[in-house]
């Protein structure tokens, strides 16, 4: 049996160091830990496909804690399902659970589907919390880089697009659509 290793942060802010000193702490050579920087709702992870291409029968692939596998419970099942197959095992150290046995197949799947569960929460929270800004005057995207009012007064002096486009630096779409905007207005 090898005791592979497999830590997963949400973004390249992030930082993955607590997760592999954990899998440090569990003897885990550092050369037989995985990791990605990458959205657990996608199983296309690049440390995770090296991981399934080094692991073996009678393997043990320890993991943090179970969101760091994957957050759709349907990618969860088939990742363990995949893995299982190799016959690989997963635990989850923080969790307390493993694959290992047909009780750890079960409880895996429950928390997984807690786990997809408590992700869509967090995006109705997060959904809710964007309408009640917008509502109160709050604007979200990148601030406007063209000066829509001077756009419109070389239109109004007779200029063309293609001189306004070139003044301002923008291409002449950019021209017509603030002009467009404009007239809707």
């Amino acid at each position: 049996m090898r005791l592979f290793g497999y830590a997963r942060v949400s973004t390249s802010q992030q930082s993955l160091d607590a997760q592999v000193n954990t899998l440090r702490t569990h003897k885990v050579w550092k050369s037989r830990i995985f990791t990605d920087k990458a959205s657990g709702s996608t199983t296309e992870r690049p440390g995770l496909d090296m991981l399934k291409i080094k692991v073996e029968e009678g393997d043990v692939i320890l993991v943090t804690k179970l969101d760091r596998l994957g957050r759709d419970t349907a990618d969860m099942i088939n990742l363990i399902k995949e893995f299982s197959q190799m016959g690989v095992a997963i635990r989850f150290l923080d969790d307390g659970i493993s694959t290992e046995g047909t009780m750890g197949k079960m409880v895996v799947t429950i928390l997984s589907a807690v786990a997809e569960a408590e992700r869509a929460r967090i995006l109705e929270r997060t959904n809710e919390g964007r309408l009640e800004a917008k509502a109160k005057g709050v604007k979200f995207g990148r601030k406007p880089s063209i000066d829509r009012n001077a756009v419109i007064e070389l239109h109004k002096q007779e200029v063309g697009a293609t001189d306004i486009a070139k003044q301002f630096k923008i291409a002449r779409s950019s021209v017509y659509r603030v002009l467009n905007e404009s007239i809707r207005k």
